[in-house]
């Protein structure tokens, strides 16, 4: 397996970088319309911006407020390949506990393959109970499943792998899973997905996290940094989502909408300086809320926010 990665075209250590999640609209409700996407992937792959992220959302459930963008992320992820050159294509995040790792690996390794090495895997274990039933997995059982499900997709990398596996059967070295990727594609777990940060600092590639206030940043950086230090290991990406409002007519002090905030474009230039000065690498940004048309949203960053970054 070829030592190319991913992994450093959104993030690299001190920098800041910048990437959009679908569905590139605004909405009310929990489902989107997806309409234009493929338009503006383009326009946000041009504007600069080094990655674009896609959700994991098995069920529609009317009482979690979000259905992400709906399709299948890896069919979707393989459609906004052919719509587009070379930005970063993500998952976040794939809900190991319920699905197979051989048909996970395997939809990897060929988009990774047929993509160029465009993709980062960004993984958990789930934040909807309900699916869980509906998929005959124990709920209880969450941690240990995502858990046995990563270290299976690393054992399936290998020639003719072998490993026995609590929940999802085994391999014993006489088959094998193809193709093999050309990239070593690099895992990023979401949140703690059930496991120790000690764990996640020896096993993953980075970091997901979700947007906090700065003194709960500032912590929790730190104790990243510290689980990197026990467990031996050189400095991994911290990543973070963010939904943003943007507003332009005026200038406006920021008022907070769920997880982000209502901004003009100098605070956010600003707030994006502060998070990578306390060692923040990727944004990903979330639009659901957004006030502008996406398409204006998308050129006002191009032109005022991430000349700063990317």
């Amino acid at each position: 397996m070829a030592e190319l990665t991913p992994l450093n075209t959104i993030a690299s250590e001190g920098k800041l970088t910048l990437g959009l999640v679908f569905p590139l609209e605004s909405y009310a409700g929990s489902v989107p319309q997806m309409q234009d996407q493929e338009e503006l992937a383009r326009q946000a792959e041009e504007a600069g911006f080094k990655a674009l992220w896609f959700r994991d959302v098995p069920f529609h459930d009317p009482t979690f407020g979000d259905a992400g963008q709906m399709y299948d992320p890896w069919v979707y992820i393989t459609h906004i390949m052919n719509q587009t050159k070379d930005i970063s294509l993500a998952t976040g995040s794939i809900i190991l506990p319920l699905r197979h790792p051989v048909h996970t690996i395997k939809s990897i390794n060929s988009i990774q393959n047929l993509s160029g090495g465009r993709l980062i895997v960004g993984v958990a274990s789930g934040d909807r109970p309900i699916e869980y039933p509906a998929l005959g997995r124990a709920i209880g059982s969450k941690s240990e499943l995502f858990r046995d499900s990563y270290r299976y997709l690393q054992a399936l990398q290998e020639e003719f792998p072998t490993y026995k596996s609590e929940y999802f059967g085994q391999v014993v070295g006489n088959i094998d899973i193809l193709p093999k990727s050309h990239y070593k594609t690099p895992f990023l777990v979401t949140g703690h997905s059930g496991q120790s940060l000690d764990w996640i600092a020896q096993h993953a590639d980075g970091w997901l996290y979700y947007p906090r206030n700065i003194d709960y940043l500032k912590k929790t950086m730190g104790e990243w940094h510290n689980a990197l230090q026990q467990a031996k290991q050189s400095w991994k990406p911290y990543m973070q989502s963010l939904y943003i409002d943007l507003v332009i007519d005026k200038p406006v002090e920021p008022s907070p909408i769920h997880l982000g905030f209502k901004c003009n474009p100098d605070y956010l230039t600003k707030y994006f300086d502060y998070i990578r000065n306390i060692g923040v690498n990727h944004v990903i940004i979330n639009l659901k809320f957004s006030s502008l048309p996406i398409k204006q949203t998308i050129e006002i960053l191009k032109n005022t926010v991430l000349p700063h970054f990317n």
